[in-house]
């Protein structure tokens, strides 16, 4: 079965594809706002996780985040931007989210879900890599 041609002519906008790789970055761009306004809290987190020195790994995060983000959403060399928040994402989530470390069931159950779904994020940039390109 075909696409239905009011559906093929949304998914084929310009705008549609913006909003899709707004929304697919948004923690990211979202993530890299808040730390940019909240030093303090960023400092924090990167040395709660042992990230030190923590000034130059809140400005990397702050730079891949938004930089990245910005890089998608515009569609202009999408495939750097979706990259580096992809490899940002596979380290974030191997230091934050170890769900085989945790010995508690449910807090592992949870840890094991948050795990899949930033490999999932993953997956939806790899995505936007490619179509973000083919709109080039």
């Amino acid at each position: 079965m075909s696409t239905p041609a009011p559906i093929a002519r949304l998914l084929g906008t310009r705008g549609f594809s913006t909003l899709a790789a707004a929304l697919l970055t948004l923690p990211y761009w979202t993530s890299g706002i808040t730390k940019l306004f909240d030093l303090d809290g960023a400092l924090g987190e990167a040395r709660h996780f042992g990230l030190e020195p923590a000034i130059l790994t809140v400005i990397a995060t702050i730079f891949v985040q938004i930089g990245g983000s910005l890089l998608v959403i515009l569609g202009r060399q999408a495939w750097l931007g979706a990259g580096a928040l992809g490899v940002f994402t596979a380290a974030a989530t191997l230091i934050a989210h170890p769900f085989w470390q945790v010995a508690d069931p449910m807090a592992r159950f949870h840890e094991r879900n948050t795990f899949l779904e930033h490999v999932g994020l993953i997956g939806g940039l790899m995505l936007a890599a490619i179509l973000r390109t083919q709109k080039s």
